[in-house]
């Protein structure tokens, strides 16, 4: 079937700002998988761009300092897919064995009922990240105090 292309932008690549490159890069290769595409830059202005099967997903701009700003105008949390609940569940362990902190226990429903859900957590500079499964969810229980997905 011939590629049709959308009238849309759709999302190439998603660039942060990470106050140490080292270990940003390590949190999203050895925790989330990420393949090291790229790393350039000296001093405190470094860079790296990671990725999956030579397609760049995620770049890091070191050139900030202190943690996100949740309270501020910008990015309120990027998402991940991944392809069934299992892959969520096997990375919660993953994370919590790592002492990572998460907004809730447990897979949050994208809504009563859904299909859908993941887990929310953040990453060594703060900024909230979720990895979820598009479906699979069904009969998991609403997390207690959860707001299904978005306020967090």
């Amino acid at each position: 079937m011939p590629h049709t292309a959308s009238p849309l932008p759709r999302p190439g690549h998603i660039g942060l700002n990470v106050s140490d490159i080292d270990r940003s890069v390590s949190f999203y290769k050895d925790l989330l998988g990420f393949q090291v595409l790229l790393e350039g830059g000296a001093g405190d202005r470094k860079f790296a761009f990671l990725g999956d099967g030579g397609k760049p997903v995620l770049t890091l701009w070191q050139q900030s300092t202190g943690s996100f700003e949740k309270r501020r105008p910008g990015l309120h949390h990027f998402a991940f897919e991944v392809g069934a609940v299992d892959e969520v569940r096997r990375l919660e362990a993953k994370l919590h064995a790592r002492g990572i902190h998460f907004h809730y226990e447990g897979i949050v429903p994208h809504a009563e009922g859904a299909a859908s859900g993941g887990i929310y957590f953040e990453d060594p500079d703060g900024i909230r990240l979720e990895v979820y499964a598009p479906e699979g969810v069904h009969g998991a229980a609403p997390v207690a105090g959860a707001p299904s997905c978005g306020f967090f």
